[in-house]
């Protein structure tokens, strides 16, 4: 059976168990103060939509389209749990974001991503993102690597 990507709502218990599980991830590489998080809650918000992989039902990835002004998108909590990780799952959830920010007429798509997440990179740069400076208003700091990408 194929993986899934839909859009959920964040409220689900098998969900909120994703998100624990990037976030323990995600704090064993990098400083809690410069971590930043969204909770469920705030992923259930207007202004975002999330995106859920299931193999065979089961959640096993993740990814947030989040809305700010002037256009621009915000990709966040892109999380595939390890065992899943080397099938380009991850791309396929970026395809989705980029393609709703394209239809809601979105102009630029941009992201905050861990100094220690290289497969992260990977997949965003074979997406065509660029580096860049700071975005939106995360603070310039060594543990963090921003990315942006025209639509």
């Amino acid at each position: 059976m194929a993986i899934e990507i839909a859009i959920e709502t964040p409220l689900q218990d098998d969900v909120r168990g994703l998100v624990i599980e990037l976030n323990e991830t995600l704090l064993e590489l990098t400083p809690p103060e410069h971590c930043y998080h969204l909770t469920v809650e705030q992923m259930a918000g207007e202004d975002t939509t999330v995106f859920i992989a299931r193999d065979q039902g089961i959640a096993i990835g993740c990814g947030v389209l989040k809305r700010h002004g002037d256009a621009i998108g915000e990709v966040k909590r892109m999380f595939i749990r390890p065992s899943h990780r080397g099938r380009k799952i991850g791309a396929g959830i970026v395809e989705r974001v980029e393609a709703l920010a394209r239809d809601e007429g979105l102009k630029r798509l941009v992201l905050e991503t861990g100094d220690r997440h290289p497969a992260a990179w990977t997949v965003y740069e074979r997406a065509g993102f660029s580096r860049c400076g700071p975005v939106l208003d995360y603070p310039d700091s060594e543990w963090s690597v921003f990315y942006e990408k025209s639509l």
